[in-house]
């Protein structure tokens, strides 16, 4: 589980019993095993460069970078950041190697302000400023932060116009999901709520209808009319969608698989139920 610490005090016990207090940074997470997970850092190559294109907001306080004869994709990173007046620091690899959280920051790192999470109703402004039906997915406890980021990444190209988690037991934006995602985070608005039942109702009060993706859906996805007002919800990686929210979804919809494996990874399986969104979304639009 991943809860979001705003400057609050965490208590640990040292060797000997006693209480040590450790003060954690706003855009930090501390998971269950107390590990602290950053929210300011973007990794890797397409991440860093998307972050700078973007004008979501996101602020890049300075980048670092590795060694000191850059090539490639690192030039063209120094030279975006220069036109932007941001700091550039060349430092060795194996500083990088110390701060970073995915293992695999390509020799570039910018630190940036955390992630700034989106209200329900910017995503709802959002979809009516483009004059679209919205269409909203909502995760349920997805932990895995690859699979998060590839459901980012998914969404973003298949005009999804904002994605909603619950604040408990949901990665939130950390390095591993930004980079996952391939620097989509920059585009998409994610929402984090307190309460999904409570959010999924002020859905359905606005006419938005809610569809779980479960294997004992009643339909086959291919066979549910998506092309109105649409919030799809998927599941975790293991006990898929909560009772809780299944009860609360209009329509329960399933993939046809006929292999031996009796799941589908919760990013793939988010990923083909958006794509037959898309694709009715267009077609609606032809006629």
């Amino acid at each position: 589980m991943i809860s979001m610490q705003w400057n609050i005090k965490i208590k640990n016990k040292d060797e000997k019993g006693m209480v040590m207090k450790n003060k954690i940074d706003v855009g930090r997470y501390v998971n269950d095993d107390n590990n602290i997970l950053r929210e300011d850092l973007v990794e890797g190559r397409n991440a860093v460069i998307e972050a700078l294109k973007s004008d979501n907001g996101k602020t890049i306080e300075q980048i670092f970078v590795a060694g000191r004869n850059v090539s490639g994709s690192l030039k063209v990173i120094i030279a975006m950041a220069k036109e932007k007046n941001i700091i550039i620091k060349k430092v060795d690899r194996k500083k990088l190697d110390r701060i970073s959280e995915t293992g695999n920051h390509q020799g570039v790192i910018a630190q940036v302000t955390p992630y700034k999470y989106f209200e329900l109703e910017d995503i709802l402004e959002y979809a009516r400023r483009k004059g679209e039906l919205p269409f909203i997915v909502i995760l349920d406890e997805i932990e895995d932060p690859h699979n998060f980021g590839s459901i980012i990444r998914t969404a973003e190209i298949c005009g999804v116009h904002g994605i909603i988690i619950p604040r408990r037991r949901n990665v939130g934006v950390t390095p591993a999901v930004y980079k996952s995602s391939a620097g989509a985070v920059e585009y998409m608005r994610i929402c984090k709520v307190a309460n999904l039942n409570n959010t999924i109702q002020k859905l359905k009060e606005k006419n938005i209808w809610v569809y779980g993706a479960d294997m004992s859906g009643q339909s086959y996805c291919f066979d549910v009319d998506f092309k109105g007002a649409v919030a799809l919800v998927i599941g975790s990686e293991g006990k898929g969608i909560s009772k809780s929210i299944k009860e609360k979804c209009d329509i329960l919809v399933k993939i046809p698989m006929q292999g031996n494996i009796a799941s589908l990874n919760a990013s793939v399986a988010g990923g083909i139920l958006m794509y037959e969104i898309l694709k009715q979304r267009i077609k609606s639009d032809e006629n």
